[in-house]
């Protein structure tokens, strides 16, 4: 796909992002910060499957009911994070913006590799993430100006360095927002079981992360929580090319 060209960024928006002034706000004050600059122009991207998504959902939703979240549904997610879905969808009475990759590409991604090309190289892994995950976000985040993601910097060593809010160049210089980049996970449950938000229940059968049925898996007591996501492979490959540039291994 081409690169994305956007309009530049309001200077003072730009001046907020480079001085790190976000860096000392709470997850409440960014999203008000960002709801108030970019409503209704930015959207939350929520997995369903992990509780960092449905917290920033919650929050979201306190600050501005119209708020907008979306889903990519890869045609490989489990039941379970359909229910969710359906269960946040009744609760907060709001749409959930389903995305879905393009039927010819997946065709042609099971025809040439096979239905489960994902565990036979790294390379077939991040190609099937491509195709069901990358290129749907990007066909959706052209018509944005900002999104938000649940990432945080404990998670995994790829996500380390992330900012609370941030330029996305990779999706042509948009505005990201990460607002508990520096919560712990303790900190998510701690928010998640205080405002009685549902999340999926496959966390109750040790999935910390939940994202396509194959490459999920529960992980076994003082495993990393991200272990259970492509096992398989080392913790530095471990991202599906959402969060981290594949060909260049560069952040957003």
């Amino acid at each position: 796909m081409a690169s994305i060209q956007r309009k530049a960024i309001d200077p003072k928006i730009l001046r907020f992002i480079r001085d790190g002034e976000a860096e000392s706000l709470s997850p409440q004050e960014i999203l008000t910060w960002s709801l108030k600059n970019f409503q209704p122009s930015i959207a939350l991207s929520c997995s369903f499957g992990a509780p960092e998504g449905v917290a920033i959902l919650d929050m979201m939703h306190r600050i501005d009911p119209s708020s907008r979240v979306f889903v990519l549904d890869t045609g490989r997610i489990p039941q379970a994070t359909h229910d969710l879905i359906d269960r946040i969808r009744e609760r907060y009475d709001k749409e959930i913006e389903v995305l879905a990759p393009r039927a010819e590409d997946v065709q042609d991604l099971v025809r040439t590799r096979g239905m489960n090309l994902f565990y036979e190289s790294i390379e077939n892994r991040q190609l099937c993430c491509r195709v069901r995950k990358v290129e749907p976000l990007k066909r959706h985040l052209a018509g944005l100006d900002a999104w938000v993601s649940g990432l945080r910097r404990e998670q995994n060593v790829t996500r380390a360095n992330t900012k609370k809010v941030e330029i996305d160049y990779i999706h042509g210089g948009m505005v990201k927002v990460n607002p508990i980049a520096d919560w712990s996970h303790e900190e998510v449950l701690s928010y998640v079981e205080a405002h009685n938000v549902p999340v999926n229940r496959l966390h109750a059968e040790g999935y910390p992360s939940v994202g396509c049925e194959p490459c999920s898996r529960a992980v076994r007591e003082g495993e990393d929580p991200r272990a259970g996501r492509w096992w398989w492979e080392h913790p530095e490959t471990r991202e599906c090319g959402i969060h981290v540039d594949e060909e260049e291994g560069s952040g957003i």
